[in-house]
């Protein structure tokens, strides 16, 4: 009996912690104190047996069991789910207040999926809530159980992760971001993909269909050779009609600041980004209009760019803030002062951002309000002027100053490191799967371990 019952508990527990990929390399376990507990700290039970204490021993030969899986919906809590599915009020408030032991309940997200067990007692018809679990991260699952005691305890199983590398190649078809997406890249990846190269196009307007693109990063595979979890990109190219470029990342020694440069040792970061906002369409360009208000014509002295109200704008590059606040029929503006004469000037804002005002310091990159259409504007837009020693210029044809050009010790040491992202990339494009520490080179005597691939003749499945 009791052997049985170990078996079937694992099983369950096995099916939902080690069925998605997740293996069993290490389990935190925490008895809740919700019930009465005898377990003290010392007290190290065999994790198999907890995991299996999802069934009641004494009870397993006349319960009738169930598994019913959902996923959270939006402005769901994991009360919420418990209540929809079923669960009774007291043993849901029991198993939520165990799982928080182990997940920050407050950063459930829309689409995650719970699992809840239930067990039928045939004689009174009562459903009792026996285990939940759900999956905070990628890299983990957590299971609640209730014992025969009636006492929650909480499992935490991490997977056991190798790293490795990924390669993702494609065209662009629609976006790079789809096509990116169906070669197996994250959001992240692409993302980080966008930023390296948006100091030289403008992904909106000037990514054509043909353009050829590559992603080289670092990634955590589970045993089965899935990519859990994706990381920094270690090189990027594109091949198109507006752009050929490739960058490598690389953190000279001296500042320690990572970014990415080309194959000669030129960085890919700009004195100013090409556009501040992302997802934009340009309204209207530089030069002499006549004016949607006023009805005559003059001088646009900036960008238009329409996008919804509340769109981040970002600072176009590294300054000081000169004003911020509403100004003329710019509305919401802001001002920044830059190196070189330069200044960026930002209209039409919904708002502000908390904590800034004339005389901070702002980064590249940072946000700095949002779009709408304050002051004299007929949508929700941002417009944008870039001055150069006080007078205006069309930002949409700046050369921009470039970034930092390595030389001396610090090229050389950037040369090595982008043979070894070279070398790595040919061994996966040749279908070998490398398993290495992810830091760049520090010295000649740092290798990696090949790999062969062994192709799979149906890819299986992680549902």
């Amino acid at each position: 009996m009791k052997q049985r019952v170990f078996d079937w508990g694992l099983g369950v527990a096995a099916a939902a912690l080690l069925g998605t990929g997740l293996t069993y390399v290490a389990v935190n376990s925490h008895v809740s104190e919700a019930a009465t507990s005898t377990a003290t700290a010392t007290d190290k039970p065999d994790p198999r047996r907890m995991l299996a204490a999802i069934t009641s021993a004494d009870q397993l030969e006349t319960l009738q069991r169930e598994m019913r899986q959902v996923s959270i919906q939006r402005n769901e809590t994991l009360s919420g789910v418990l209540d929809r599915v079923g669960a009774p009020r007291d043993q849901a408030n029991g198993a939520v207040y165990a799982a928080g032991e182990l997940v920050d309940l407050r950063k459930v997200r829309p689409g995650d999926s719970v699992t809840a067990w239930f067990e039928t007692d045939p004689v009174s018809g009562q459903q009792n809530l026996t285990g939940l679990s759900l999956r905070p991260d990628v890299e983990r699952q957590v299971l609640v159980s209730r014992g025969a005691d009636g006492q929650w305890v909480t499992h935490e199983l991490k997977a056991k992760l190798t790293s490795s590398y990924s390669l993702v190649t494609g065209t662009v078809d629609q976006s790079i971001y789809d096509s990116a997406v169906a070669q197996g890249a994250a959001d992240q990846q692409v993302v980080d993909y966008a930023t390296i190269f948006g100091y030289d196009i403008d992904f909106q307007r000037e990514i054509q269909t043909g353009d050829k693109f590559e992603m080289f990063y670092g990634a955590s595979k589970d045993e089965r050779g899935d990519v859990i979890k994706g990381g920094d990109i270690l090189y990027a190219s594109l091949d198109g009609q507006a752009l050929k470029k490739a960058f490598y990342r690389f953190t000279p020694s001296d500042d320690g600041v990572t970014d990415y440069f080309d194959a000669t040792g030129q960085s890919a970061r700009k004195f100013l980004m090409k556009t501040p906002i992302n997802g934009a369409r340009i309204s209207s360009s530089f030069g002499n209009r006549v004016h949607p208000i006023l009805g005559y014509t003059k001088l646009h002295k900036g960008t238009d760019f329409a996008a919804p109200t509340g769109t981040p704008i970002y600072a176009a590059g590294n300054g000081v803030i000169a004003r911020y606040g509403p100004f003329s029929t710019y509305g919401n503006y802001a001002l920044i002062k830059h190196a070189n004469g330069y200044e960026t000037a930002y209209g039409h804002m919904s708002r502000y951002v908390p904590g800034l005002h004339a005389g901070s310091h702002v980064h590249q990159g940072q946000v700095i309000g949002y779009v709408g259409m304050t002051g004299g504007a007929t949508g929700p837009h941002l417009h944008y002027e870039v001055h150069i020693k006080g007078k205006p210029v069309n930002a949409m044809k700046l050369k921009l100053p470039t970034g930092r050009k390595l030389t001396g010790e610090q090229l050389a040491a950037f040369d090595a490191e982008r043979d070894r992202i070279d070398a790595l990339r040919a061994a996966e494009h040749t279908g070998v799967t490398l398993v290495a520490d992810q830091s760049p080179a520090a010295d000649a005597a740092q290798t990696y371990q090949q790999v062969p691939v062994v192709a799979a003749s149906t890819p299986e499945s992680r549902e």
